[in-house]
């Protein structure tokens, strides 16, 4: 049967479909940040997370004079301070746009300005790239559907929020345009993936796992292919191999280049990059000798595979260390008390066990998007798109059932894949009424992450005993502007306080503090939990050793208990214990503050 004929122009006053899909587009853009949130960062610095805070530390060292190479936080564990081992890469754009806006309107705001931009601004390169991908392999109307997807998937709008300056949103483009290099083949394509690739070592190791398998699936690509796969192969080891060692060196100092490091990009990691350069240079330059199929198909694999054994033998040989991970020097105590009750490290397991429901809106779409795309693979022409964007979403579940942050980078493919169903879902709606139109609809819409905070609130309205994690707003409301700013009253001295409000004692105020949530100060870890997790004998030696002047507690989250009996800390702000040496200060808003006696 003919395909009905198409009007020749639509009836008058009828709004296409398209343009309906755009003013949906930019309705859903304009409301991710809710105005009051918006107005908060702005205004008084709020920031989502621990790291957000930071981060902002970070750049206003770097404004005020603090050396590019010096990543030292001076006030943390002072005289020595801790060394971060985060990247002035991301640092360097946040302080230019302060910068920039500071002769406007002074420094505080443009700080508040720059923290409710910047992921904005992230965001419309996110939703560029997503566009420009999808459309490349789906079509235009994929790529728009997928956009919309994305306002509405927690996973990323939670890493675009006003006031999220840390750098998980870059290692989702930076992944993502990788992915998009991959699909697309090529020399060129595959050198800027590889650039991208560096990238995201260059800013955090968390890419690291789906840097090795872009290596892993080019490189399988090339042995079963040949030639038609070589340029992807050479570009990505040819970007991937001098853009790692260059950014390494733009950000570390140079009497740093031969220090190892397991959480950061350095000699262990960069023994790998140069190691992938090695391999497509070996595989450019034997060319036609190895370039046919099927008959050199077991000299590539032969070669793939003595490549890959010398990598991982010599990185073994060079760094034992790090093959135990970025944590490889952590006492049990810091683990147990503080490294596994993080929230981005927790299990799904452990999510439910707590009653936290709103998992709900993270998992699921997941879950899906990666069974969909795995499902895609065996059909339509769209075979390699959807192949690579599998291969990212399946490691990348694994780990987030394992711990939570895994969800990061792989909740910016699942846009990708609900605008590709819902676009399908849109084309069935047309066919007759008998056809299967209800089930790709169906789909589409349970891959929409905000649909899922239904079931999220129920569960909590219907089974509220379930539930016994932290309450978040309590917590939150120990770490604000009106909680902390009234410490920037007291004179300055080093405060000891919960973990999670180093950060933002550090924003906020002038002090020093004794522990933040951060790796690389175990003994300001180990000092805080012991010594508000423990008797007063405890506490009393903490406060000499680190030189404490402030004690901070936050009643509704009181430390881990380390004996039986509940921790004198916890007993001391509850009021039901004192101590000679603590004098109570009168400080406005939730926090109880003790000032500590010689």
């Amino acid at each position: 049967m003919p395909a009905p004929a198409l009007p020749l122009s639509r009836p008058r006053g009828r709004i296409e479909a398209r343009t309906l899909l755009w003013i949906l587009a930019a309705l859903c853009i304009a409301t991710m940040n809710a105005p009051h949130a918006v107005w908060e960062t702005v205004q008084h610095l709020r920031v989502p997370d621990t790291d957000d805070a930071m981060r902002l530390v970070e750049v206003r060292d770097l404004l005020a004079g603090q050396g590019w190479y010096d990543n030292v936080q001076y006030r943390f564990l002072p005289p020595g301070g801790v060394p971060s081992h985060w990247s002035r890469l991301v640092d360097a754009p946040i302080a230019g746009l302060i910068l920039a806006l500071t002769p406007l309107t002074g420094p505080a705001l443009a700080e508040g300005l720059t923290a409710a931009l910047w992921p904005v601004l992230l965001f419309g390169l996110y939703g560029w790239l997503l566009y420009r991908g999808v459309r490349h392999s789906f079509g235009s109307r994929a790529a728009l559907l997928a956009v919309i997807a994305a306002t509405q998937t927690f996973g990323v709008t939670i890493q675009f929020q006003a006031g999220r300056v840390d750098h998980h949103n870059l290692q989702i483009l930076s992944i993502l345009g990788l992915a998009f290099c991959m699909i697309r083949g090529g020399l060129r394509p595959g050198l800027i993936g590889g650039i991208l690739a560096a990238v995201s070592l260059a800013i955090g190791l968390e890419g690291l796992p789906f840097v090795a398998l872009a290596a892993l699936f080019l490189t399988g690509d090339w042995c079963l292919r040949g030639r038609p796969a070589l340029a992807s192969l050479a570009g990505f080891g040819l970007g991937l191999g001098l853009a790692a060692p260059a950014l390494f060196a733009v950000q570390t100092a140079p009497s740093l280049w031969g220090v190892s490091h397991c959480d950061a990009l350095s000699p262990p990691w960069l023994w790998l990059t140069l190691g992938g350069l090695a391999l497509a240079a070996i595989a450019a330059a034997a060319g036609e000798r190895l370039a046919t199929v099927p008959a050199t198909v077991p000299a590539r694999l032969a070669l793939a595979g003595l490549a890959g054994s010398v990598l991982l033998a010599g990185f073994a040989a060079a760094f034992p260390s790090c093959l135990g991970g970025p944590f490889p020097d952590m006492p049990p105590l810091v683990r147990i008390h503080w490294l596994l009750t993080v929230s981005e490290m927790a299990p799904l397991a452990k999510f439910v066990a707590r009653g936290q429901w709103e998992a709900l809106v993270f998992y699921p779409v997941v879950i899906l998007a990666s069974l969909t795309a795995a499902g895609m693979v065996w059909r339509g022409p769209e075979r390699r798109a959807w192949s690579v964007v599998a291969l990212f979403l399946w490691p990348g579940l694994i780990l987030g059932v394992a711990q939570f942050r895994g969800l990061y980078i792989v909740s910016g493919f699942v846009p990708l894949v609900a605008g590709v169903v819902l676009d399908r879902a849109l084309a069935r709606a047309a066919l007759p009424a008998g056809a299967r139109r209800w089930p790709v609809a169906l789909l589409g819409a349970a891959m929409v992450s905000s649909l899922w905070m239904i079931p999220a609130l129920l569960a909590e309205t219907l089974a509220p005993g379930l539930r016994n994690a932290p309450d978040a707003a309590e917590t939150n409301a120990c770490l604000g502007d009106a909680a902390v700013r009234p410490l920037a009253h007291l004179p300055e001295g080093t405060v000891l306080a919960p973990i999670f409000m180093g950060p933002s004692i550090l924003l906020r105020t002038p002090h020093s503090i004794v522990a933040a949530p951060y790796h690389r100060a175990i003994p300001g870890l180990k000092a805080a939990i012991e010594g508000l997790g423990g008797t007063e004998a405890d506490l009393d030696r903490v406060l000499t050793a680190f030189d404490v002047r402030y004690l901070v507690a936050c009643s509704a989250r009181p430390s881990e208990n380390l004996q039986a009996e509940t921790a004198f800390a916890t007993r001391l702000a509850a009021g039901t214990a004192g101590s000679a040496r603590l004098v109570p200060l009168d400080v406005p808003g939730p926090l109880k503050v003790w000032r500590v006696a010689p």
